[in-house]
């Protein structure tokens, strides 16, 4: 539990993230998404969540991967997911993070925001991108910073937190 404004909140980090190939990183074995997760859970003390699908058929190679994310972003697609937040009703606040696929959230994001009701929780969205686009409430950062700069990645994510109240 972390303590803003006076009151005791539990916190909740709930992310997607890829493996395999993404843009400007290449080959990855942790999400640039799942890198900037841990580093709000750690300093907030939230509970982590992974957001996962039941059927994941993501491709690895980027390529083929931005190709899916469009079919899937262009049928309004809403893939089932391994796993629901068991006692997200004990969480006041949850950390939303995502990467950007085709400016907007991947499809698996929308199904976790409809099958878990946010309306009295303050939601903070985070995402990683290499310059297709950023939340425009929230925190964004390349995901390449993620990888390759984690120290730099790090201080970015006390700065954003800082600002919301979350750490001195």
């Amino acid at each position: 539990m972390t303590e803003t404004d006076g009151v005791h909140k539990k916190i909740l980090v709930a992310f997607f993230s890829r493996l395999g190939g993404q843009y400007g990183v290449k080959n990855i074995t942790k999400g640039n998404t799942a890198i900037i997760a841990e580093m709000i859970a750690k300093k907030t003390n939230g509970d982590l969540f992974e957001i996962e699908v039941e059927d994941d058929d993501y491709p690895m190679s980027y390529e083929a991967l931005v190709e899916y994310a469009k079919n899937e972003k262009e049928h309004n697609y809403r893939p089932e997911l391994k796993a629901k937040v068991e006692n997200f009703d004990d969480y006041d606040t949850v950390f939303l993070g995502y990467p950007n696929w085709w400016g907007d959230l991947p499809m698996p994001v929308y199904s976790f925001i409809e099958s878990h009701d946010l309306s009295n929780k303050k939601v903070y969205h985070f995402c990683t991108h290499e310059g297709s686009g950023y939340v425009k409430e929230g925190f964004s950062i390349y995901g390449h910073i993620a990888q390759e700069r984690p120290e730099e990645a790090d201080k970015k994510v006390t700065d954003w937190l800082i600002k919301q109240g979350f750490l001195n």
